[in-house]
């Protein structure tokens, strides 16, 4: 008898865990769309920047119209309005946001960094996230150039 109890307890265990929703349920798991349009494939895979033009965008204020030379040969530019401007610890960084008016959806993303030393670097990237390319602010051999990255290179949803 006691056996009896001890299988029926096991087999009732078994169908209840085989019936249980848990176990049906798949993870959710965000697959990247791979298959987002292109906002910059007219434009050069590497674009170069001077720093001028950069202290120039962190200077600004709020509200104040801006302009990147994209492409010296078609006279592209990045336009835009400055949307926001951030400063933290006595202005060593300094932050500006720059909502673009003629690529949809685009935001420039620029922080300037000043080191004890008086020198500074910058950081930023130009992004839309409805579409599949970005530009990313780097620096080469001092000189500052905008490179083309993929969004998910650089994004994980």
């Amino acid at each position: 008898m006691k056996n009896l109890r001890t299988a029926i307890f096991c087999v009732s265990l078994t169908l209840s865990g085989l019936c249980a929703s848990a176990q049906t349920e798949k993870i959710p798991i965000n697959e990247p769309d791979y298959k987002k349009p292109r906002l910059f494939d007219g434009l050069p895979a590497r674009i170069p920047v001077t720093t001028s033009d950069l202290n120039a965008l962190v200077d600004a204020p709020v509200g104040r119209m801006a302009a990147i030379t994209l492409c010296t040969e078609s006279a592209t530019l990045f336009n835009g309005e400055i949307v926001s401007i951030a400063t933290q610890d006595d202005n060593k960084l300094q932050s500006v946001v720059i909502r673009s008016t003629n690529f949809n959806g685009a935001r420039f993303t620029l922080t300037r960094i000043t080191r004890a030393d008086g020198s500074y670097s910058f950081a930023g990237r130009i992004i839309s996230f409805q579409h599949g390319d970005v530009y990313e602010l780097k620096n080469e051999s001092g000189n500052m150039v905008l490179v083309k990255r993929n969004y998910h290179d650089l994004v994980n949803e």
